[in-house]
């Protein structure tokens, strides 16, 4: 599991600490903004190899930031939003409020954003609410099973209602092509 001091090559504080910058500095460079769900439902075991869907999507996102080095902030949320300049989010179960983490991520509002779930938020509403004041595209990707339609398909509202595109990312595989696929798109 990953933890808190925890830093990815090519994260935020990686390239700071490379560069002898501070993170506000190295957060100038950033591109894109990754929301990565971290709620319980994040433990299940149905990924490749039989990997939790956490750990396919922390390696997947790992990858992304070591190809865009210092482009890509990190805040995960389950019960709370915690921003991980080290890109690599801790596990930390409960619930799913969304809106919580787009409250967070508001100051990140000159960036898109990329929100990766596997299920449902906590209100629906409230999530659809705080992300109509984000003048940022949001883009979603659903790592969920595919059985679950109810989240895959208000992943794909909140990316058709916000100037993003809505991926699937069956089982977590292939993360790293979909998110690169955003971010050389422009968004």
């Amino acid at each position: 599991m990953a933890n808190d001091l925890a830093i990815a090559t090519g994260s935020i504080a990686d390239v700071a600490r490379q560069r002898g910058i501070s993170l506000p500095e190295a957060l100038l460079d950033c591109r894109c903004l990754a929301i990565i769900d971290v709620s319980s439902s994040m433990s299940i075991d149905d990924s490749r190899g039989n990997r939790t869907r956490y750990d396919v999507a922390v390696e997947e996102l790992a990858i992304i930031q070591k190809k865009y080095a210092g482009q890509v902030a990190v805040i995960a949320f389950s019960d709370k939003a915690i921003f991980y300049p080290g890109g690599v989010p801790a596990l930390l179960g409960g619930g799913t409020d969304l809106a919580e983490a787009l409250r967070v991520a508001s100051t990140f509002d000159h960036v898109p954003f990329i929100v990766i779930s596997d299920g449902e938020p906590d209100d629906a509403n409230a999530a659809l609410a705080i992300a109509a004041t984000i003048k940022s595209p949001i883009s979603t990707i659903y790592v969920g099973p595919e059985t679950r339609s109810h989240g895959r398909a208000f992943l794909s509202r909140l990316a058709s209602q916000h100037r993003g595109q809505a991926y699937t990312a069956a089982r977590a595989i292939a993360l790293a092509d979909k998110v690169q696929l955003l971010l050389e798109g422009g968004m």
